[in-house]
């Protein structure tokens, strides 16, 4: 039997219920003899044990003990929505407090030393003394960092790794720091030049600029400058393992023969044995060796034996750096074939280890080590690969500095997506914010949420990690030079894209009253109708209810549910496709 269509009546009950409730007023409960408990109810034991509180409770209860009244403080209104604040970064009046400072207490930065000892000294003994300097160490670097706007990196904790270096430092006649070539001063730690010395005055410290595949000549040339006449170092070298292992596959991959499949067995592989350098005389290293051209496999061994004494055989090089800069890659590369294992994940290394390169050069990998230097944010330890981006917990700060560093027009040629201009009323030449490069990003690779959102968390781990490998290219300037016309070869596109100022304000109207003219125009209105194609032939027909197109198909529901990431799409204030 089908339902009643009939109305029930069930909303009028509730809307007369609700005029009587209204018209009863306050009843009894309004007379002055009603109880009302506006005080300590002192028939009741609402009496409770405390014996844990935390900090705010401790202080509510003792206030109220004390008779303390507080009274709300209405200051001066502050801007909340500030540019600034969309970033999560400090501002620039903020960055050149943080970097007086930062220069103030430069002379604090230390690394701890390994205690003095003797052939009377046992082993306990040893330990001991080596514990108690560590934690001293500790405790003066928390004492420099309680201070007003210093912020130190996640340094090394553990005293067992600070062991391996000091064993390096002391097995080793030349002391290599390897140091990314996109920002090689985070990389380097001054302090450990200094402790090589103390250990022993003829141990030779060298810099070597890995990954410098992707500097071009003109930034090698002005690095290699800086270094040398104003840090004064002995050794500078360029050198990318990279390349070098590339040149390696090439000279050495040969072709199976037709008529014989190949092996599959890895462990019939011949491996050729490396280059013997053993003929090139001491100080036989070129002018250009330690210059800003990229060295070869050859050259870089011939300038670590150049740097040694020349009556010490064979020469031990230790190779020291932060991890994740490519130790155990430029290992690889010096020895002709993979010996060590290389990992993205910063700390694949966890013990030093000695490899012949041949009898005169001994390469001594120490693990990777992070040394304690002044940042203004932490963001930077993870755009540099010091930290793991995997496990960031706020993209936010990372997205936006390198939105600073990469100019806008670069970010879109690069993914292929347009970025949010400024709204009217900003900075039109002000960087992307982290959102308005992360949703466009998202949206175009369809990482959405459950609810139809953009998904930029995810969003922003893939590009944090393009911008580490290198795929969005940017390389810090020498103090003292404009990073802008450090990095001006990336505003140039390879398409003929215009990307500079000149040739945008090229490309801009200037017959103003043409365009005026042409743009107010009267124009023929024109009445687009949405049709259906006919069965005979291909063009449009009318969209009637007596045509030939199904017209039961038609069911009008226009106020069907829509999903939300079209709500969400129609809503945006830019279109971003």
């Amino acid at each position: 039997m089908a339902k009643s269509k009939g109305q029930s009546g069930l909303g009028k009950a509730l809307l007369k219920n609700r005029r009587r409730g209204r018209k009863g007023g306050g009843g009894e409960e309004w007379l002055h003899t009603s109880e009302l408990s506006d005080g300590y109810e002192w028939g009741r034991l609402n009496v409770a044990s405390v014996t844990e509180e935390n900090s705010l409770d401790e202080f509510l209860r003792t206030a109220e003990l004390a008779g303390t009244e507080f009274t709300a403080e209405k200051l001066n209104i502050s801007v909340v929505m500030d540019a600034e604040k969309h970033t999560g970064l400090p501002g620039a009046e903020e960055k050149r407090e943080i970097k007086e400072i930062q220069e103030k207490f430069k002379q604090d930065l230390r690394i701890p030393r390994r205690p003095r000892w003797d052939k009377d000294t046992t082993p306990e003994e040893l330990e001991q003394r080596e514990r108690d300097g560590f934690i001293e160490w500790r405790r003066h670097l928390a004492t420099l960092e309680e201070r007003e706007k210093i912020i130190l990196t996640p340094f090394e904790r553990n005293l067992e790794f600070w062991r391996q270096l000091w064993r390096v430092i002391e097995r080793s006649d030349v002391v290599v720091q390897i140091v990314d070539a996109r920002n090689p001063l985070l990389f380097y730690c001054e302090d450990l030049d200094q402790y090589v010395k103390e250990a022993d005055p003829s141990k030779v410290n060298m810099l070597l600029m890995s990954k410098s595949d992707l500097l071009t000549d003109n930034q090698r040339k002005v690095w290699s400058e800086y270094l040398k006449t104003q840090r004064g170092f002995e050794a500078v070298g360029f050198w990318s393992a990279k390349v070098e292992n590339e040149d390696i596959e090439q000279s050495e991959g040969t072709s199976p023969d037709e008529g014989s499949p190949p092996s599959n067995n890895t462990s019939e592989k011949i491996v050729p044995e490396p280059t013997d350098v053993r003929g090139v005389a001491v100080g036989g290293a070129s002018a250009d060796t330690s210059g800003p051209a990229l060295l070869t496999r050859t050259e870089l061994i011939e300038l670590f034996m150049s740097l040694a004494p020349s009556d010490k055989r064979p020469v031990t090089i230790g190779l020291v750096g932060y991890p994740n800069v490519g130790k155990s890659s430029t290992i690889n590369a010096l020895m002709g074939t993979k010996r060590v294992p290389v990992s993205a994940t910063p700390g694949r290394t966890k013990h030093f280890q000695t490899l012949h390169v041949n009898e005169d050069v001994i390469l001594c990998d120490c693990p990777g080590l992070v040394f304690p230097n002044f940042i203004s944010t932490k963001a930077q330890l993870i755009i540099n690969g010091i930290l793991p981006i995997d496990q960031m917990r706020d993209h936010v700060p990372p997205v936006s500095l390198v939105c600073q560093k990469v100019p806008g027009p670069v970010l879109e040629r690069c993914y292929g997506i347009r970025i949010q201009p400024p709204l009217e009323g900003e900075d039109p030449r002000r960087p992307p914010f982290s959102h308005e490069l992360l949703s466009p990003y998202a949206y175009s690779r369809g990482f959405m949420t459950s609810h139809g959102q953009p998904d930029q968390s995810r969003a922003a781990r893939y590009i944090l990690k393009d911008f580490v490998n290198g795929k969005i290219l940017y390389c810090e300037a020498p103090p003292g030079t404009d990073p802008v016309t450090f990095n001006e070869h990336l505003l140039i596109a390879d398409t003929g894209m215009a990307s500079t100022s000149a040739e945008l304000e090229s490309d801009s109207i200037t017959d103003t009253p043409n365009f005026d003219h042409s743009f107010f125009s009267k124009r023929e209105g024109i009445v687009h109708s949405k049709g259906v194609v006919g069965v005979s032939g291909g063009h449009k027909t009318d969209d009637k209810v007596g045509s030939d197109a199904k017209p039961w198909k038609k069911h009008h529901n226009h106020k069907k549910k829509e999903k939300t990431r079209r709500i969400v799409k129609d809503e945006t204030p830019y279109n971003y496709y």
